[in-house]
Formats: structure tokens, C-alpha cells, sequence
């Protein structure tokens, strides 16, 4: 197992922004990795209520069970390595294997069966940047597409600074990015 405090700061991107932070950061084709997060939750959606999120990543063809919590700043991630008959096992029967996230996620208060809630594929591409690292996503999820800047820090306010001047650089409007979990559930509940 693995804990981290992730700090990042977000925006969405058009297509041509995306793009255009490829270009200026000399990212091609061979930079861009794809991986995919397969999501959990309850059927009340009890840690969605308490802003965590549960995924599967299959990066690679490694899989890595992942849990997010709210902490003081940023997020605390518990990472834990799973085979694929574990995944499986997980997908069908909605219970998690012994271990470090299973025990998180009790501390949640969280002991309910949990439901599959669908797949998101991410075409990522990191740049390790003078201030942090410089993170371009495309996903593709639900018959949609949209495109995503993080930019992952060590420390908040110095990432703040850094993450403003960026967008100013690249005359990048601020727009609001919600979680790539919270974008995949509105969607799916927009298509009922």
C-alpha cells in the first residue's frame, strides 16, 4: 500500500487549448498514455456524500485499486496493487479484498456493497515543469469528450501562483473542473 496528500489545480480546456499546451510543451503521440478508471460507489452513493471516490486504474495492464479522501489540502489517495481476478471479484460481487483501501474505506464509515458505475478512458500526457508537473488529459466517456489541465504541486500556495501564471501565459480562461468521477456520474445521470 501506498498513501500520498495529492495537491492539484484544474481547469477544463477547449480542444484548441489542449492542443495548443501539446505544441508549447513539445508533447507528440509517443507522450500520450492511455489508461482507464473504472468507478465504485454505493447505491446511495455514500462516498460520493462524503467526497471520496473509489476507482480501478488500468494503466498499462496494472491495476491499482485507489481510494480519494478529503484531507487538510488536496486529497489523501490509498493506493493498493490488484490482479485482474481481484477486479473481477470487486465488479461482480461488490466487495473489496482485505487490505489497506478496504480498511480506509471503514473508517469512512463506509461498509455497504458497492456498485459499479461505469469506465472512463483517459489519453494522458505529463511534462515535468520547473513548478510542478504539467498534466494534459483527454477523456472519453458516455459518448463524450472533454479536456482537462492538472497541474500536481508539493506545496499549495507557491502551486496556486505557478497554476494562474500558467493559464495567463497561454491566455487560458479559469473554468471550473469538477472531478473526473463527479463528470462521469452527471453525465450518466443526464442520459437517465
Amino acid at each position: 500500500m501506498s498513501q500520498e496528500v495529492e495537491i492539484e489545480f484544474k481547469n477544463m480546456l477547449t480542444k484548441e487549448e489542449y492542443h495548443t499546451l501539446l505544441t508549447a510543451y513539445e508533447l507528440g503521440e509517443e507522450d500520450i498514455k492511455t489508461q482507464t478508471n473504472d468507478y465504485f460507489d454505493t447505491k446511495g452513493f455514500l462516498l460520493r456524500e462524503k467526497g471520496a471516490a473509489l476507482r480501478v486504474r488500468n494503466k498499462n495492464n496494472t491495476l491499482f485499486l485507489t481510494l480519494k479522501e478529503p484531507a487538510s489540502e488536496g486529497l489523501l489517495e490509498t493506493h493498493q496493487s490488484i490482479t485482474q481476478d481481484t477486479y473481477d471479484f470487486i465488479k461482480s460481487k461488490g466487495q473489496l479484498p482485505a487490505g489497506e483501501v478496504q480498511d480506509q474505506l471503514y473508517n469512512l464509515g463506509i461498509h455497504t456493497e458497492l456498485v459499479h458505475l461505469g469506465s472512463l478512458t483517459t489519453h494522458r500526457a505529463e511534462r515535468t515543469i520547473d513548478s510542478g508537473l504539467l498534466v494534459l488529459d483527454h477523456s472519453e466517456y458516455l459518448n463524450r469528450e472533454d479536456f482537462e489541465l492538472e497541474f500536481e504541486v508539493t506545496n499549495y500556495e507557491e502551486g496556486k501562483h505557478a497554476f494562474h501564471d500558467l493559464l495567463n501565459q497561454h491566455h487560458i480562461k479559469e473554468r471550473n473542473a469538477k472531478n473526473k468521477i463527479l463528470r462521469f456520474f452527471l453525465a450518466s445521470q443526464e442520459q437517465g
